[in-house]
């Protein structure tokens, strides 16, 4: 399999960071939509106010309480793990990128992916705020 994803043309690797950016994205819509859903359900009977903004509760910013609020079809964190697989989903492509070009040999795309891959964890863990 790895020489199908290693071969000098670049169709197939492109066709898989394809199918893996749509998965991705496919995959968020989904979970997004079923916490829309759910939102919606638990909430119909009560008319809420829209005119101010409230903020979301600070355990859902956490992926562990995210997963498990998600796992107990708490609306928000359905609709919170959607928004993290689509944030996950461009990160993906980096790692899956890396791991082409290591395959490849390809020493300066994997220093550049690895800058690029560790500029994205930097970020998303809070530090470049």
């Amino acid at each position: 399999m790895s020489e199908l994803i290693v071969e000098s043309r670049g169709d197939g690797v492109e066709a898989w960071l394809s199918r893996l950016l749509t998965a991705g994205v496919l995959a968020s819509a989904v979970v997004s939509l079923l916490g829309g859903v759910l939102y919606l359900l638990e909430h119909s009977a009560a008319r809420t106010g829209m005119a101010e903004f409230v903020p979301v509760e600070a355990s859902l910013n956490h992926p562990m309480a995210i997963i498990r609020g998600a796992m107990e079809f708490r609306p928000r964190a359905v609709m919170q793990l959607g928004i993290v697989l689509l944030i996950a989903t461009p990160v993906a492509r980096v790692a899956f990128s890396l791991v082409l070009f290591a395959l490849r040999r390809d020493a300066l795309y994997v220093g550049v992916t690895v800058m690029v891959l560790a500029c994205l964890a930097y970020g998303l863990a809070g530090f470049g705020d």
